[in-house]
């Protein structure tokens, strides 16, 4: 199954930002291993915003769940979820 994940992540004022940068850097390398596994297919920044909008190909709504709740910054994180299914008339293959 093809999910749309947009994910905005919410810094807050007081974080120790060394704590924060190391974070981003689990963060960094959580987010490459699941595109190496092919489970996060497309991943976009959202142009000036800390937020990205990302394609992901898993099993259910069961395993992007655990996904995402693997993601070092999910606490941080405001999440929208969108099922997606292939369109009539996409030319392109899933």
């Amino acid at each position: 199954m093809l999910f749309m994940v947009q994910m905005d992540v919410i810094v807050p004022h007081d974080v120790d930002q060394a704590a924060f940068d190391d974070l981003k850097a689990i963060e960094k390398a959580r987010a490459e291993e699941l595109q190496r596994s092919g489970k996060w297919r497309h991943l976009w920044r959202i142009a000036g915003q800390y937020a990205n909008v990302s394609i992901f190909d898993v099993d259910d709504a069961g395993e992007l769940h655990d996904i995402m709740m693997s993601l070092p910054l999910f606490p941080y994180m405001k999440v929208q979820v969108t099922a997606l299914c292939k369109h009539p008339s996409a030319l392109a293959e899933l």
